[in-house]
């Protein structure tokens, strides 16, 4: 039953793919999505200029980052509910949003020329903000996951308060538009540069931790357990906590902040495959690549406008949520643990 879902999986992200690449407001037949390849490596597709420039220029971009992004926070929401034994774990929960939200403000208000530019403040800010969040928790007697999250609480809250400072202060007519519409989070800035400085930390970030998946099946027990079994539970936390934060860092800083992705998907993909990590990371991988893709999709066609990735995400995110709280006991739908 499993391998059949996982060729579901497959069909479905395939027949993704195609309807994102012909869909949009320059619409393109799926007759000519095979010359539109030939022609991209140098080959005479026969096709117009102008489809050639807005099929490699805009759209494929724009849905490679889409995938990159989606794949990326759900390997890392895989990780953080596993490490924290917590299926309401989410990727933001250090603070890296936060600070991310934070950082990309400052850019827009005050560095807009600055050769880091927004994207390069909120992948900044993003690790700046985690790393608090794991200094501070360091600082206490009590090292355990719950005084990690608390001290992520506190370190969101007060950046934060320092975006909403900035928006205050913003000017209303620029600056705040910029500031809330990066926040909600949308795939318009999509470009071959953004793909280039997103895709090799979200890969690279996304092997190591499907690599070493098999230690995260042990994290998943208490800590007396997995120190027993021969697992430096500190060390180990501190090598996915600062991969997972990368990955999430970057994504965020592409793109803005994008909503549920990272809570949902992986409890998709644990009803799927099951709580063994090697096939879990890779198979969140893939729904959430595709899921965000198809989100992305229905966010710049569904109106005359595009609407903000984040609200698509949350609208479907929030049901789903209650749906796994309401067959909780039913199912087990939220355990997070192999054992």
């Amino acid at each position: 039953m499993k391998k059949t879902y996982i060729i579901f999986s497959f069909i479905a992200f395939g027949i993704a793919l195609l309807w994102a690449l012909a869909t949009g407001r320059y619409p393109i037949g799926l007759g000519d999505l095979f010359p539109l390849a030939v022609s991209g490596l140098g080959f005479d597709g026969h096709v117009p200029p102008e489809m050639q420039m807005v099929f490699w220029n805009i759209r494929v971009p724009r849905i490679l980052l889409s995938i990159v992004v989606g794949s990326g926070l759900s390997i890392s929401g895989v990780v953080f509910q596993a490490l924290f034994r917590n299926p309401l774990a989410a990727p933001d929960i250090l603070g890296v949003t936060a600070g991310s939200s934070f950082g990309a403000a400052l850019a827009i208000m005050f560095f807009t020329t600055f050769v880091l530019g927004v994207q390069g403040f909120a992948f900044l800010f993003g690790v700046f903000a985690v790393s608090i969040a794991y200094f501070l928790a360091n600082r206490s007697w009590d090292r355990s996951t719950s005084v990690l999250v608390i001290s992520g609480i506190v370190v969101s809250a007060v950046f934060q308060a320092g975006v909403s400072i900035l928006m205050y202060l913003a000017d209303p007519y620029d600056q705040l538009a910029k500031i809330v519409f990066w926040i909600m989070g949308s795939f318009h800035v999509a470009s071959w540069a953004k793909v280039q400085a997103t895709l090799p930390v979200v890969v690279v970030g996304s092997a190591l931790l499907a690599l070493f998946g098999w230690r995260l099946n042990i994290m998943t027990h208490n800590e007396e357990e997995a120190l027993s079994l021969g697992v430096d539970v500190f060390r180990w936390r501190l090598f996915y906590l600062g991969t997972s934060t990368l990955i999430v860092a970057s994504s965020v800083a592409a793109v803005g902040n994008i909503s549920w992705v990272g809570l949902i998907v992986p409890h998709i993909a644990r009803y799927l495959v099951g709580t063994e990590h090697r096939r879990l990371i890779p198979t969140a991988a893939l729904i959430g690549g595709g899921f965000l893709l198809v989100m992305d999709t229905v966010a710049r066609t569904i109106s005359a406008s595009e609407i903000p990735i984040s609200i698509i995400t949350s609208i479907l995110g929030a049901p789903f949520l209650g749906y796994l709280v309401i067959h909780r006991r039913k199912n087990g739908a939220l355990d997070v643990s192999t054992g």
